[in-house]
């Protein structure tokens, strides 16, 4: 018999929570629902989610204090569902351990492929892969060695540093300051456009067309994400 995901939607809005679950519905997840962020930790515990989808504006907390906290006390997947569409907001999640973030509204479809992304993530984790194909891109992160169409592409130390912290989260956006901290640890102050710059050039080197990126992706004023194709149901 297939494992069914189980999803925690942590929504006080009933409508929000009715269109969630009927979309996980169709698509074979069992889910669980929350609609405060005192019920959201109870069913964390009791239910143990492989995916939590949490709205940050909540009645008796605010969402992004929950954030820390979800991901001290659980290993669930944590996806910020919310309507907060300011740019510093979306970087407060991710840079407070949110491993993805969706602003409403939102299109059911978008949502789903994000989760089969996420639980694909969280399965390539646990079975503690070290290489990932993108495209015709391998990166192997044991051996340190990048391939693109069987042909061994030659980085920098920080053009590998920048593309490796990427891998490590397919799929998922990582921060300006979550690359630039691992790229420049020993740097008081981090300089965005260092980073655009290695970006350009790993773009260069990866992409066919370094104009029309299919590998990493940029998400205006937050930072990049290794683009992963979303598997299938089933």
């Amino acid at each position: 018999m297939k494992l069914r995901h189980k999803v925690l939607i942590v929504d006080d809005e009933p409508h929000i929570r009715r269109l969630v679950i009927a979309a996980l519905a169709r698509a074979d997840y069992a889910t669980v629902e929350a609609a405060t962020a005192r019920e959201a930790l109870d069913r964390l515990r009791q239910e143990r989610p492989d995916v939590t989808l949490l709205d940050l504006g909540l009645p008796d907390r605010d969402g992004l204090e929950l954030v820390p906290i979800i991901k001290a006390q659980s290993d669930t997947t944590l996806i910020i569902v919310s309507a907060r569409d300011a740019t510093d907001e979306k970087v407060a999640a991710l840079d407070l351990g949110a491993d993805d973030y969706v602003t409403k509204p939102f299109d059911t479809d978008e949502m789903l492929a994000r989760l089969r992304v996420a639980l694909r993530n969280r399965t390539t984790r646990g079975g503690g892969t070290a290489a990932l194909t993108v495209a015709d891109v391998t990166i192997d992160l044991l051996s340190h060695t990048i391939t693109k169409a069987g042909r061994e592409v030659h980085l920098t130390p920080k053009e590998y540093a920048v593309l490796a912290q990427l891998a490590k989260f397919p799929g998922r956006v990582v921060t300006h300051g979550q690359i630039m901290a691992q790229v420049w640890p020993n740097d008081v102050e981090h300089h965005v456009e260092y980073l655009r710059v290695l970006v350009r050039t790993l773009r260069q080197k990866l992409e066919d067309d370094p104009q029309r990126p299919q590998i990493i992706s940029n998400e205006l004023g937050i930072g990049y994400r290794l683009r992963m194709s979303a598997p299938a149901e089933g």
